[in-house]
């Protein structure tokens, strides 16, 4: 067992009573007694996950409606490759299956695989040409664009001169997926911010928005839901798909 795993173990052990280490004991044991397969079965190397025996399965619902919002539009949109700027690494990876991608990130992410190029930009200064992406996405990304916390240089306008671009940079009638923490606006730093929908409406001027979906705090998904919907959220999800006026 490594250095780390043996920390990991140790942790989690310290952190259990004595009713869970016990009932973690006795069905380690019933496993080993009945246990007939050639697997290494030591105790040594046993690490307590007790948190999981749930009725349902939790998620991350912000992380996992996005991306799927996401790919249902630009499956419709269906554009020659599409342009992905630091969303999560899930989507441009599954996306790649169905569509070639070009993933750009302040820290590229070295991927390997067929239909996917993984390279480097920087958001506020992107290399593109003025009106020339047909289809563009950017999701639970500016929100963090200036507070530092990636290594990027620290502008309280950082996340306006990202927007800039990547409304330069679309052509006119194209697709731009634009994904945020939405709600009562404030920063949380150097975590994030969270934008007001009104805000982010009007930051987007010369774009009509085509459809703007929620994750509400409760984690329920609203497709096509209205702006004023997100007023009272904390942290809500975002999505809006803005298409650029011609």
């Amino acid at each position: 067992m490594n250095f780390l795993k043996k920390i990991v173990q140790k942790l989690r052990w310290i952190q259990l009573k004595k009713a869970q280490k016990r009932a973690f004991e006795n069905e380690f044991n019933e496993f080993s007694s009945k246990s007939n397969r050639n697997f290494k079965l030591d105790f040594d190397d046993a690490i307590p996950y007790l948190n999981d025996k749930t009725s349902l399965t939790a998620f991350d619902a912000h992380y996992i409606y996005h991306p799927a919002w996401a790919s249902r539009i630009v499956k419709e949109v269906n554009p020659p490759v599409h342009i992905d700027i630091s969303s999560t690494l899930h989507f441009c990876t599954q996306l790649s299956a169905f569509i070639p991608v070009e993933f750009y990130d302040y820290r590229p992410a070295m991927l390997t695989l067929d239909n996917l190029k993984s390279l480097k930009a920087d958001l506020t200064d992107l290399f593109f040409e003025s009106n020339s992406i047909d289809c563009i996405s950017c999701m639970h990304t500016i929100e963090h664009v200036g507070l530092g916390r990636y290594g990027d240089p620290i502008d309280p306008n950082g996340d306006i001169k990202a927007i800039n671009e990547l409304k330069r940079v679309v052509k006119p009638g194209g697709t731009l997926l634009f994904v945020t923490p939405v709600g009562k606006p404030k920063i949380v730093f150097n975590a994030h911010r969270i934008y007001g929908t009104n805000d982010i409406v009007q930051l987007f001027q010369g774009f009509s928005l085509r459809n703007f979906s929620l994750v509400k705090d409760n984690n329920e998904f609203v497709n096509n839901a209205t702006v004023e919907q997100a007023y009272d959220e904390n942290y809500g999800c975002g999505c809006f798909w803005f298409i650029k006026d011609k």
